[in-house]
């Protein structure tokens, strides 16, 4: 595998949707420990996943995009906002851009569909990554999951 070779697309098909629950069951589910249950939910199936993977076809990351009616519990209440989520690099593709060419990708899904700006709930320990790409903290940090968490914005 030659994860500095990589291509980020949106999530097509079954096969794709896989791939990208593989590498959030890899990073959230056995490295962070985050349970099964709260990590898939019912807005996996209504959200826009982006997927990362190498010439040969092996996912190297992922990320979601909600919008409409399934973000405004996560924005405010704002439907011109969506709500980026879900992101994870596999620890052998960390350090190569992959990360910061999924949050373009999600973002770029998100002037697509009108929207204005785009609201993440970053690990604390990641802020400064989403900052490096022009998101702003606002209000209290607070847990999910028993991670500290920050609200960001980047409007688009």
């Amino acid at each position: 595998m030659n994860p500095a070779s990589y291509a980020v697309r949106i999530a097509a098909g079954p096969a794709d949707l896989e791939a990208c629950f593989a590498v959030r069951k890899e990073v959230f589910v056995v490295e962070q420990e985050v349970p099964a249950d709260i990590e898939y939910d019912a807005y996996d199936a209504e959200a826009v996943h982006v997927l990362a993977v190498t010439g040969e076809g092996l996912p190297l990351g992922t990320g979601r995009l909600l919008y409409g009616a399934a973000a405004v519990g996560k924005t405010g209440g704002d439907e011109s906002v969506g709500s980026l989520g879900r992101l994870a690099v596999s620890r052998a593709a960390r350090g190569l851009g992959v990360g910061a060419a999924l949050v373009r990708a999600i973002e770029d899904a998100a002037r697509e569909r009108g929207l204005s700006a785009v609201d993440l709930h970053a690990q604390t320990h990641a802020t400064g990554f989403y900052e490096r790409l022009g998101y702003v903290v606002y209000g209290p940090e607070f847990p999910d999951a028993g991670i500290p968490h920050q609200a960001m914005r980047r409007a688009l």
